[in-house]
């Protein structure tokens, strides 16, 4: 029960003496499982298929190993259980074949044409001479006809099968009743790995913030202030309906779009909230009435929207912030440094032709269905207001709701600003939509944490205020949220 797990070209050798070598066994594993073990006789199935066909290998994998266990490699011959390497030569030869396919249609319609044009001057009648009008309609419609079939007989004709169907198709002939059904398989993803990791640190940060809030200070909360904080929280939903709704110029019920936003507290905990939320209100949108395509253009124009004002806000804030304890109107030093370090990456995306391209080819696929939605927008100025005026309730309620949470463990010996708490808050979120935790966890707790003590807030009232303006916003609405979930989908909404 030894697996090689990587039976490439490279990996065997043959001597003159026709001695086999296996070389590259630094994957390999001993006591292996059967699932390890089909998939290296997958892959020096496609290996020697590589190189002398597949005829000739499933031959010679019968003679060595048996019908039965070529047969039961078939579920796993699919590319993702292929090495690197021979899923690179799978692509080129397909592109090779792709391309032998496109030669023969379009040799096919020049011969179909150069048909037609003789036929034509036979007849007496050359292509393009004034004929009957239903006669030419007829005439017409049969070229199309007899050009599609010519062209489906030619790509017919030029279709070649792959190699892994090949073999497939080889070993059905030896065992007929052999499982063809492919294995499920899945390869852990940067991106999986990254959110393992990030998650359990999160996880971590959390339980210590947690271990480290006396439970006398829970006790002593005004619980006063955090009735409001569950108040300026669940206003929050119908700020977010009111930023939707101001970009779709169709008519959707705005009970039922709150309830789409409390849904989405749902979808955010199992998903990244940039991909998430989006999903979810273009769905909604189109179970509403509204048009695939001008449904992606509007979500897309409230987020572009939404993106623009939190940097605007952010920037507008922290100038503000900046001027609090001097008499000018003078900027901070962290707002100068953050407009600089924006010019420098704008000025490195522009001089560097690759990452041009990118952002380019990103932001054209974007405008290309925002603009004309927003011009929709444009002509329906209430609208708009009630989307930009819901992006700023949003904003608003949010940073209400935090400084309810901090006004519920500061007993008012601690008096910040809203342009502080507007910074902390907006800087917070930024840091969320980019972690790869769902709602961020972890990142936005610490953000908010270090954002707080950095404007003068004790660690002993910043931490419970974190965690209560978190639990309100994030962790208690996940019910409601499965529950609205639900509801929608019940009734054919989402």
């Amino acid at each position: 029960r030894i697996a090689h797990r990587r039976l490439t070209g490279d990996a065997i050798l043959v001597d003159r003496s026709g001695k086999v070598i296996l070389t590259d066994l630094r994957g390999g594993e001993i006591a292996a499982g059967d699932l390890v073990l089909r998939m290296d006789i997958a892959q020096l199935l496609t290996t020697l298929g590589l190189r002398v066909g597949a005829e000739r290998a499933v031959a010679a994998a019968v003679e060595v190993l048996g019908p039965d266990k070529v047969a039961d490699c078939l579920p796993l011959l699919q590319p993702i259980a292929l090495s690197r390497s021979t899923r690179a030569t799978l692509r080129k030869l397909a592109r090779e074949r792709a391309e032998r396919e496109r030669e023969a249609v379009l040799k096919a319609s020049d011969e179909a044409r150069q048909a037609r044009l003789e036929a034509a001057a036979e007849h007496g009648q050359p292509e393009g001479a004034v004929k009957d009008e239903k006669a030419e309609r007829k005439a017409v419609r049969a070229e199309k006809q007899a050009e599609k079939r010519a062209l489906d007989e030619a790509l017919d004709e030029a279709r070649e099968e792959d190699l892994l169907a090949q073999i497939r198709r080889q070993v059905l002939l030896i065992r007929p009743q052999a499982p063809v059904e492919p294995v499920r398989l899945e390869r852990i993803r940067p991106r999986t790995l990254i959110s393992l990791i990030a998650g359990a640190i999160a996880a971590y940060f959390l339980l210590s913030q947690i271990a480290r809030t006396p439970l006398s200070t829970i006790a002593h909360a005004d619980w006063a202030w955090v009735a409001m904080a569950v108040l300026f929280s669940a206003l929050s939903y119908v700020a977010a309906a009111m930023s939707l709704l101001g970009f779709v110029p169709e008519r959707v019920p705005f009970v039922r779009t709150v309830v789409a936003q409390v849904a989405g507290s749902f979808v955010k905990i199992v998903a990244p909230a940039a991909v998430g939320g989006v999903a979810l209100n273009t769905r909604f949108l189109q179970r509403s009435g509204v048009r695939p395509g001008l449904a992606v253009a509007s979500v897309g124009a409230s987020q572009l929207f939404g993106l623009g004002a939190h940097i605007l806000l952010l920037l507008a804030f922290g100038y503000l912030t900046g001027t609090e304890k001097t008499q000018d109107f003078t900027p901070s030093r962290t707002v100068i440094a953050g407009l600089l370090t924006v010019a420098v990456l704008v000025l490195v995306v522009t001089a560097i032709p690759a990452l041009r391209k990118f952002v380019s080819t990103r932001l054209r696929s974007l405008f290309a269905g925002v603009v004309p939605r927003m011009l929709d927008v444009l002509q329906r100025p209430g609208k708009l207001l009630t989307g930009i005026g819901g992006m700023l309730l949003l904003t608003a309620m949010f940073v209400l709701c935090l400084d309810a949470s901090i006004r519920a463990f500061d007993q008012g010996d601690q008096q910040l600003s809203y342009a502080s708490l507007a910074v902390v808050f907006l800087a917070g979120n930024a840091l969320g939509s980019a972690a790869p935790t769902p709602g961020g966890v972890g990142a936005v707790e610490g953000a908010l944490t270090f954002g707080l003590v950095a404007v003068g807030l004790p660690l002993e009232v910043a931490t419970p205020a974190v965690l209560l303006y978190r639990l309100l916003t994030l962790w208690l609405p996940v019910l409601p949220g499965w529950f609205s979930f639900n509801f929608l989908t019940r009734k054919g909404w989402l």
